[in-house]
């Protein structure tokens, strides 16, 4: 599994999601980047747009959804991994994937809307890899969506020991509470948000997302102003080591080029989920008259994630001079703070704030994902709830267990499902074109369609038509 991970996470993705992300932006124009600044107004300018058509929550707690998935330890604790394991350069590895994955990412998130479908028995609209490939491709290629969400099913059951262990180590190195404690606080809490279901879990991420995310930016910001001296000597090194790989200096063994970009890849796209597969599942329940609309909160997601977010990380950990002593991880970020703090208390408790609230909302959102995954494939019900009960169990079990090698097996599902949404993205290409392209002559003539159902069936891109209509019934009734 580890021999996978360390194979699948070098050139063979590099290669395959360069392919794909330069073949989407050849194929849509290079959307992401002609329509930057209107994806920015139509986003972060919208944040309490309440939305229209049909969907249960509105466009941006969706995204604060997606996020609260992002928006976690890959940011905090990964980005230092990278670092203090690939080097400098595995910083220009994960901000080239980043920029590669805002249409890949845009792309999924448009196909998750267009191909979603709502649940008789809740009411919940459902989309995401397993509903394109079956209304977008048919049911011939079922077989590969039952792959990727058993996959990723199993990935984010565990996926809250690796969150839990990096809350459990930042909070016992703060406050020195005892592991099994936070274990089973995280366990309890998750449970509570997550039999809320969809309404409690997207209220939740819209409270908290949002206003970590400042105070972390805002603290980084500090410590880098603190270090400004330092900061085109981090630059010179990103972009230097990323080529020539990095020579053993202090506490850090040294790295090749192939290292640099194996750990920049793997943390880039475990942060910002581009090419996964996994946003469209919290952006399907959207409230939104056009599939791309959403879309565009993709390219948002990936630009805030790994371009603000995780190069805050990256300056703080590279500015401070201490990259190179060998510690790692949640410890190097926190080592970081506390150096321009002036107290390894204050430094400490800031970073356990912060990785407790951005831990969690992770934990809950990966295993509603995964619950998401056991619905594509018919199960439901108790199975949902059992599935919900081992997703916290395993947060227990890594609060008080060790972290690194978890990394390498969730690189392991990570790598197999953006394989098959790759392919998958690439095959419905055409289609994402035909919603961009209709998106721009709405914007145009400023008439839009009461739902997407409305618009997705105006352009005829469902395999299945009977299906659709079935579900526009359902909608409009």
């Amino acid at each position: 599994m580890m021999a996978f991970a360390d194979f699948i996470w070098g050139w063979p993705l590099l290669i395959g999601t360069s392919f794909v992300a330069v073949f989407l932006s050849i194929r849509l124009g290079f959307f992401q980047f002609a329509f930057f600044g209107h994806v920015m107004k139509n986003t972060f300018g919208k944040i309490f747009d309440k939305g229209s058509g049909d969907g249960n929550i509105k466009p941006f707690k969706a995204a604060c959804t997606a996020l609260a998935s992002t928006l976690g330890v890959g940011n905090i604790a990964g980005v230092s991994v990278a670092i203090a394991t690939g080097g400098p350069g595995a910083v220009f590895w994960m901000w080239f994937i980043a920029m590669l994955g805002l249409i890949v990412k845009f792309s999924e998130v448009t196909l998750g809307l267009a191909y979603r479908e709502k649940d008789p028995v809740s009411g919940v609209w459902h989309g995401g890899f397993p509903w394109y490939v079956k209304n977008g491709l048919g049911k011939n290629w079922r077989w590969l969506s039952a792959i990727w969400a058993i996959v990723m099913a199993a990935g984010m059951m565990f996926a809250p020991s690796i969150q839990a262990a990096e809350i459990s180590n930042a909070i016992n190195t703060a406050f020195a509470v005892n592991p099994y404690i936070v274990g089973i606080t995280v366990a309890v809490l998750m449970a509570a948000v997550l039999l809320g279901g969809l309404k409690s879990i997207s209220n939740f991420a819209n409270l908290v997302v949002p206003f970590m995310a400042v105070i972390y930016i805002v603290g980084a910001i500090f410590v880098i102003i603190v270090n400004a001296s330092m900061i085109p000597s981090a630059f010179a090194m990103i972009f230097e080591d990323a080529f020539t790989g990095t020579a053993a200096t202090g506490g850090f063994a040294g790295s090749t080029v192939m290292l640099a970009v194996r750990w920049g890849l793997a943390r880039g796209i475990y942060s910002n989920e581009a090419g996964t597969g996994t946003a469209p599942l919290a952006h399907s329940s959207a409230s939104v008259n056009h599939p791309v609309k959403q879309g565009l909160w993709g390219i948002f997601e990936v630009f805030f994630d790994t371009i603000v977010v995780c190069t805050m990380t990256a300056m703080v950990v590279m500015t401070s001079g201490l990259w190179n002593t060998g510690i790692s991880g949640a410890a190097l970020t926190t080592a970081g703070f506390s150096s321009a703090f002036g107290s390894v208390a204050v430094g400490a408790v800031f970073i356990s704030v912060i990785i407790t609230f951005f831990a969690f909302t992770t934990c809950v959102v990966n295993v509603y994902y995964g619950g998401i995954c056991l619905n594509s494939l018919g199960l439901e019900g108790a199975w949902i709830k059992i599935y919900y009960a081992i997703g916290c169990a395993w947060a227990i079990v890594g609060a008080i267990g060790a972290a690194k090698t978890l990394w390498s097996s969730f690189d392991f599902f990570y790598g197999t499902c953006v394989v098959c949404n790759l392919i998958v993205v690439f095959l419905l290409s055409g289609k994402v074109k035909i919603l961009v392209d209709d998106y721009k002559q709405r914007l145009k003539d400023g008439k839009w369609d009461a739902s997407a159902a409305d618009c997705v069936a105006r352009l005829g891109i469902w395999r299945d038509e009977v299906t659709l209509n079935m579900e526009k019934e359902v909608e409009h009734k």
